[in-house]
């Protein structure tokens, strides 16, 4: 398996994919010289994907959007070598591409920030300014508007680079910004930058005005417990062990596979460390929006939508 920049120990996208990994080693009949890599630079990433198929790996996990450059070039060069791109499309044969519906779980966080919103200001901190995570943006705008169409959403992006990714000081500034500006909710889909809305969320809280942040990738609900409102999860961790067990099992196929609501690949995080700031008519209004948009009820995009 090869991780992007942000490495293992992002709490987000990548931890979730090492651990599915570390699911499968210890569950499955994996090979005990199966290995994860960091790729820190891109001669990094190339080299550990020869050295993978040199040492005869049965499939190679990719993970992230940063990645898949790589894998593009490589793959066509050895068909016999299987692959497994998440988070992220190659259109090969010899690869499986593992998608999320972010649309889904970004309209669920929208929902949910507006239901919760005492200021009728949100925010949301992207990572790398590109379209995956423009999806992001028009989802959890036409989210928050469902609920409240007079709803103001403010939007920021880290950065254009990969680094992004991984620069929660930019993305503490970019947060503490829109809490100055009246914002008392920001969603963060922006990796291991999201730690600096985290902080945000903590330095801009008053006892009389209580602000809070909304994790995403992975369930972050214990990081800052009573700050961070709720997570937007995907199922990454499973994505990994589903993928091992059908090559054990010898299911394994290619193609693109999708993750959603209606199959345990995006969710809402409710758990012990944020039970306490939800009502139970909350809740209530959560999951209906929840089972219309399994339902495909509802348009998880507004007119706002970019390229």
């Amino acid at each position: 398996m090869i991780l992007d920049k942000a490495g293992k120990d992002d709490n987000s996208f990548n931890q979730e994919a090492y651990n599915g990994f570390e699911k499968a080693f210890k569950t499955l009949p994996v090979a005990k010289d199966s290995k994860v890599i960091e790729a820190k630079e891109d001669g990094q990433l190339n080299q550990s994907v020869r050295s993978f198929i040199k040492g005869k790996c049965s499939v190679i996990f990719s993970v992230g959007v940063n990645n898949a450059d790589a894998i593009k070039k490589i793959a066509p060069k050895y068909p016999d070598q299987k692959f497994v791109v998440i988070d992220t499309t190659v259109d090969y044969k010899n690869v499986r591409s593992v998608v999320f519906k972010d649309e889904q779980g970004a309209f669920l966080m929208g929902a949910i920030a507006a239901i919760k919103s005492q200021s009728g200001i949100v925010g949301m901190i992207g990572g790398m300014n590109i379209p995956l995570i423009h999806r992001f943006e028009t989802a959890y705008t036409a989210g928050a508007k469902h609920v409240n169409p007079k709803i103001k959403v403010m939007v920021g992006y880290v950065g254009v680079s990969v680094e992004a990714w991984n620069n929660p000081t930019k993305a503490q500034e970019l947060a503490l910004n829109q809490f100055n500006q009246g914002a008392d909710i920001i969603f963060h889909a922006a990796g291991g930058s999201g730690l600096g809305v985290f902080n945000a969320a903590e330095k801009a809280s008053k006892p009389n005005s209580k602000k809070y942040a909304i994790g995403c990738d992975s369930n972050q609900n214990w990081i800052k417990p009573g700050i961070i409102l709720t997570s937007m999860t995907k199922g990454v961790e499973k994505s990994v062990v589903d993928a091992v067990k059908e090559l054990i099992d010898d299911k394994f196929t290619t193609g693109t596979y999708s993750y959603s609501l209606s199959n345990e690949g995006i969710d809402w995080a409710y758990d012990k460390y944020n039970k306490n700031l939800f009502s139970e008519n909350e809740i209530k209004k959560i999951n209906e929006i929840k089972k219309e948009l399994v339902l495909d009820k509802i348009i998880t995009t507004s007119k706002e939508a970019k390229n």
